[in-house]
């Protein structure tokens, strides 16, 4: 399988929301771009602001989508069609509830899983084949209860942990980037000693 030529953080814009379990996305490009010393500016024309990267000797794009986290799709769509990248060769970064904070995984293809930025994804792709990178932000316990949880600050520990996921994704991205998408999984799966 062809490595990753566009990865994309998703979160929602401005600072009222830099800090929330929505922008986990955004935290992990954010770190991303800092660990590589490269700056994001803005490109209208791709609906967010863009950064180029190289990993691994590799040229990679990064991208933060400057629409809110439920019109993700058009950054996303937009900028596969001006770099003339496949979906296969694209990660997105995103929240997920459905892990506990402090833990990453690697997927492709699949459905949303009730994630708003996939969900506009997927409908501007019309498909879900792409790569994910699942950051864990926990569950509050009740669906009710799920808008004010993302939308909200983790405490102290779950942010820590939050940020720990991230860094061991960080770790695993080289080998990601060159293909090797089942030796970046297993480092990433397995649990540390």
């Amino acid at each position: 399988m062809a490595g990753l030529r566009l990865i994309v953080g998703l979160g929602n814009p401005g600072a009222e929301h830099s800090r929330t379990r929505h922008n986990a996305g955004f935290w992990f490009i954010d770190a991303l771009a800092e660990s590589l010393g490269v700056r994001f500016g803005l490109e209208s024309k791709l609906y967010g602001e863009s950064a180029k990267a190289v990993i691994g000797g590799q040229s990679v794009w990064l991208l933060k989508p400057a629409t809110f986290m439920n019109a993700s799709g058009k950054s996303v769509a937009a900028a596969l069609r001006y770099w003339k990248i496949e979906p296969t060769d694209v990660l997105l970064a995103h929240d997920d509830l459905d892990l506990p904070p402090g833990a990453a995984r690697l997927k492709f293809d699949g459905g949303h899983g009730g994630q708003n930025g996939l969900r506009d994804t997927i409908q501007h792709l019309d498909h879900g084949q792409f790569h994910r990178l699942r950051i864990g932000i926990g569950h509050p316990g009740h669906k009710d209860r799920v808008t004010p949880w993302v939308l909200g600050r983790p405490g102290k520990d779950d942010e820590a942990a939050i940020r720990r996921a991230i860094q061991d994704a960080l770790d695993v991205l080289p080998l990601a980037v060159a293909g090797d998408f089942n030796e970046a999984m297993k480092r990433l799966h397995t649990p540390k000693t």
